[in-house]
């Protein structure tokens, strides 16, 4: 996670095993190319392709998606779409197979707070369960797995929570108001149109080998 001054007084959380993945498919894919320069010559280059395309979704699985928290707003920055759900709109944040933005009308999930695996839970220390906002605890003081500290979907849950009951606590929008209150969902159709292009080229490239 970081955060850093940005507009709106923003936190922006990334999840750090992400930015493992990431890593890895750019160091698989500057392995290959660099191989492929070496020992294929120029009529090699119809088949790197594929190597193009797992650096390219490297970076947008892995290195891209984020969640922005700022005093407007949560913003979902996931790989073929961004989602902008004002304070206003939101009635419930949810954390049982990803971070999860309920709203009167649909539920957004961020693709860069997964929840955790089978074995998330069973890691859990005391400390883990301590100092959460209050809307994150269950009867009997409960918490998911997915809401540990610990967690992806935690840790992005803990920011967005926090500053909800932050704004609501200062009065900065109206309660009540969520059904009239839009969000705003942006496609990313450059990043569709460079998905299918390289797809595409992979596909070509293949094809001639």
């Amino acid at each position: 996670m970081s955060t850093a001054p940005h507009a709106e007084n923003a936190a922006i959380f990334k999840a750090r095993t992400n930015k493992w993945f990431a890593g890895l498919a750019w160091l698989i894919a500057g392995v290959g190319l660099i191989s492929t320069a070496l020992t294929g010559g120029a009529e090699a280059v119809t088949g790197i392709g594929p190597l193009l395309l797992v650096a390219y979704l490297g970076w947008l699985l892995f290195w891209r998606p984020s969640v922005v928290v700022h005093d407007a707003g949560v913003r979902l920055e996931n790989p073929f779409r961004s989602v902008t759900v004002p304070w206003a709109a939101l009635v419930q944040v949810d954390t049982r197979y990803a971070l999860t933005l309920i709203t009167p009308s649909r539920s957004y999930g961020a693709w860069a707070a997964p929840a955790p695996g089978i074995w998330g839970g069973r890691n859990a220390r005391p400390e883990d369960l301590q100092g959460l906002p209050g809307s994150t605890y269950g009867p009997g003081h409960s918490v998911r797995p997915g809401d540990l500290k610990s967690t992806d979907s935690g840790q992005a849950a803990r920011l967005v929570r926090a500053r909800w009951q932050q704004q609501v606590e200062s009065g900065a929008f109206d309660a009540g108001n969520a059904e009239d209150t839009p969000v705003t969902v942006t496609v990313r159709w450059l990043e569709l149109g460079a998905t299918a292009a390289l797809v595409a080229f992979s596909i070509w490239g293949v094809a001639l080998l």
